[in-house]
């Protein structure tokens, strides 16, 4: 029998997109899947939204990273999905993630990435974010990052870092394998990047990488990501 999963979304102030999301997880809910939402402290109707279609709804502190945490903590599951409230998983993603960890060796892995804009300029985004992801082994967020708890609980959870938590923890499990690749892809919105803008965000998060890996201090990163703040 396939192991169960835990679909683990944390959400601030995410009402405008967490309901497809979560509507599109009913079919995994129904195949015996868990679906739980973390709030941050959301002011719109994010909560309310979630109570109609998640198994439970658990409060945090704001922060993806002890969001994220919160929900592994809380869940029963032995496989770990970490979904973000504005992308979408194809259908039948349990069997592709069931598949993926097929090989004993295989502890974790993420999807491949598509956006929801029509714009060629993403087509490109999209190549070079799976290519990337591909050749380096680190992953994003955004392409649904799953593992097994056993591996997750060893590596110690995300570190409680307020941006890039996604990449720290990509790096403390690449110590104990490669990730698997999904080429179907996970649907997530671009309405972050074409607010900033595309070539503004990619240069954006080149410099924000780069400050992580030289050792800046995470509160000047979160400042240089959020400078509205």
């Amino acid at each position: 029998m396939n192991a169960k999963i835990s679909i683990i979304i944390p959400v601030l102030n995410e009402a405008s997109t967490l309901e497809a999301t979560l509507m599109a997880l009913q079919p995994l809910r129904q195949r015996g899947h868990e679906v739980l939402v973390v709030d941050g402290g959301s002011r719109d109707s994010s909560v309310s939204i979630a109570r109609k279609y998640a198994d439970r709804v658990l409060m945090s502190g704001p922060g993806r990273a002890l969001q994220m945490n919160t929900g592994a903590d809380s869940s029963e599951h032995p496989l770990l999905l970490f979904v973000h409230a504005d992308t979408q998983l194809p259908a039948h993603a349990d069997e592709l993630i069931h598949t993926a960890l097929s090989p004993q060796s295989s502890i974790w892995g993420r999807f491949d990435i598509r956006f929801s804009s029509g714009r060629k300029v993403f087509r490109l985004l999209e190549r070079g974010i799976n290519l990337r992801t591909a050749l380096s082994g680190i992953s994003t967020g955004d392409q649904a990052i799953f593992v097994t708890r056993r591996y997750f609980e060893r590596v110690g959870y995300f570190d409680g870092l307020p941006v890039l938590e996604d990449v720290a923890l990509s790096k403390k499990l690449l110590r104990f394998g490669w990730p698997q690749r999904i080429k179907t892809p996970v649907l997530t919105s671009s309405r972050g990047w074409e607010t900033r803008g595309v070539v503004r965000t990619i240069l954006l998060m080149w410099r924000i990488r780069a400050a992580y890996f030289l050792g800046v201090h995470p509160d000047v990163l979160v400042r240089r990501y959020y400078p509205e703040q």
